[in-house]
Order: C-alpha cells, then structure tokens, then sequence
C-alpha cells in the first residue's frame, strides 16, 4: 500500500548540502512503499504556511533542514492541530534538537532512520498561547554569543571560544529587570540572559542545559543568569554555563512546567535560534508529549 509524505525542506540550510543527496533520498523512500511529495521551503515562515494549509492527507512529514526548519513544520502542525508523524532530516549548520535525540547528520542515514523507526512523543513550548518552539525560548546576551560565534571558532577552541567571545561583550551587556513566576513560587531579578529548554543542546553546546535531561517528562529546564559586575563574575557564570554546575548564586536553575515573565520592557526572544519578535511578558507552558517524531532506536 503507497502511503504519501511530505518532503520539505530549505535549500539553503547548511549551505545547500541537503541538494547532493534529494534524488537518493526520494529513491529510498520510494522503495520503502511512500509516494513522495517535494516541497521546498521559499522564505522564512514559509514552512508553517505550507503545513497550516494542507489538504491531502500525509502518513508523515519529513522536513529537511536546520532547527528553524523543524520549529515552522511543528509550528504548522500545532496550530493546525494535525496529528502528523514527523521524520527529521538533520542538515543544518548547528542542529541542536537532532543531538538531543540522537539522529544521524547523514542525510542518507537520517533517511534510514526514518524508514525503519516508529513514532515517539516529544514535549513542545507554547509562548504566549500563539509562538511555538521545539527545544529552546532564550533571551539575551548568549542567544547572540551560542549563534554568532564562528564556527572554525568553536570546533578549534570548542567551550573556550564561547569564553573568549562572552567576555569581549562584557561592555556591552543589557540587563533586564523582570518577575518570574512559576508553579508556587515567584522572584525578581536582574538578568542578562534567559532560557527555557526541552534539549540537551543549545547553540551547539551539549549539556548546558543541565543533567538528566529528559525530552518527553513535561518539564522545561529554565536557565537564568544575573548580571554580572564585574569580568571573574563573568567567567564564573560561563564556566558554570559550559560545565552545567548551577551551584553558584550567579545563575538560577530549575525545572517547571509553565513560567512567566514579566518586565517594564520589551525584551527580544529567539525559538530555536530564530528571532520570534520582543515581549514585555512572556508565559511559557510545556505542552507534554505534543510531537510524535519517527526515530530508530533499535
């Protein structure tokens, strides 16, 4: 029996690379029984359109690109409310959720992967009853850092070049001062940075989202940096960051369910590593097991 996919996927995500293998990959996934639909991405948000307004009826939906590719196809799929397997094609230049579960960055690989695996249910974020993300809503002075860093940069240096650019900014840091609540429990601060994570990964850095992370447990890992008065401040709360050791009274770290945040200013927010517009509250829930993504873990 021929089951129909959607294949979407952005021609420019790492460089273009994903082009090489598209006639190898439709060829596998047509011996493996699916009529395959070519879909590719023409602009920013034009994934979530594509998804928000489908009519056929797809067994899956394979998006083929960065994490900004995978967020619009969730993104599509949670505002639309459609209950569509997702197999994902890693080929990004950072792919933070792919390592979080462990996925092949093989495009073939990750193909196979998909034809051989079965659907598991995965957390997602809710912002404001209306913006979604997949592994991560962040704030602040590091969104910059985690994303703008080279990256001959951080495969030669590794956590040391997240150091060596952190502390040249220390200047030019903003502060923000907000409330934040949560289940029970609410405080006021002034932070330079912030993040609520559903990953293992940000920015390429694996575990600086704390230990034990699971991506399925209805909790988020919130991360939430004080401003630092001086450079030793600085380098105690990126140490701390790259090593996921919390205990010092620079950063504050918990699990929850839904946050909010409330501030006298409009603050800039990225979702998955993409700009998603400046809020003077923000409320964050987890909605528990909201993606199904087909994954072999045999």
């Amino acid at each position: 029996m021929t089951r129909r996919m959607l294949l979407i996927y952005n021609p420019k995500a790492g460089k273009g690379v994903f082009l090489q293998y598209l006639s190898e990959i439709i060829d596998l996934f047509t011996k493996a029984g699916f009529l395959v639909e070519v879909y590719p991405t023409q602009a920013s948000g034009d994934a979530v359109k594509k998804i928000e307004r489908l009519q056929d009826e797809y067994c899956m939906i394979v998006p083929a690109g960065g994490d900004g590719t995978l967020d619009e196809v969730v993104t599509g799929l949670l505002r639309s409310g459609r209950k569509i397997p997702i197999g994902y094609i890693p080929v990004g230049s950072t792919n933070d959720y792919a390592s979080s579960l462990g996925l092949p960055t093989n495009p073939l690989e990750a193909a196979g992967n998909i034809i051989g695996g079965k659907p598991y249910r995965f957390d997602a974020g809710i912002v404001n009853e209306n913006h979604m993300f997949i592994y991560v809503a962040a704030f602040g002075a590091f969104t910059e850092v985690a994303y703008q860093t080279n990256q001959d940069m951080k495969n030669a240096l590794g956590h040391l070049a997240y150091l060596i650019e952190a502390t040249k900014r220390l200047g030019d840091l903003k502060s923000y001062p907000l409330k934040v609540t949560t289940s029970g429990e609410s405080k006021e601060g002034n932070y330079i940075f912030g993040m609520v994570t559903n990953s293992i990964s940000v920015g390429g850095i694996k575990n600086i989202t704390g230990k034990d992370v699971e991506l399925d447990d209805g909790l988020f890992e919130v991360t939430l940096v004080h401003n630092p008065k001086n450079l030793l401040e600085m380098r105690e709360i990126v140490g701390c960051l790259l090593t996921s050791n919390y205990d010092t009274d620079l950063i504050d770290f918990f699990r929850t369910d839904w946050i909010e945040m409330v501030g006298p200013q409009e603050i800039p927010w990225t979702f998955d590593g993409e700009y998603g517009g400046s809020f003077s509250q923000v409320h964050i829930e987890d909605r528990m097991k909201a993606v199904s993504m087909i994954i072999d873990r045999s």
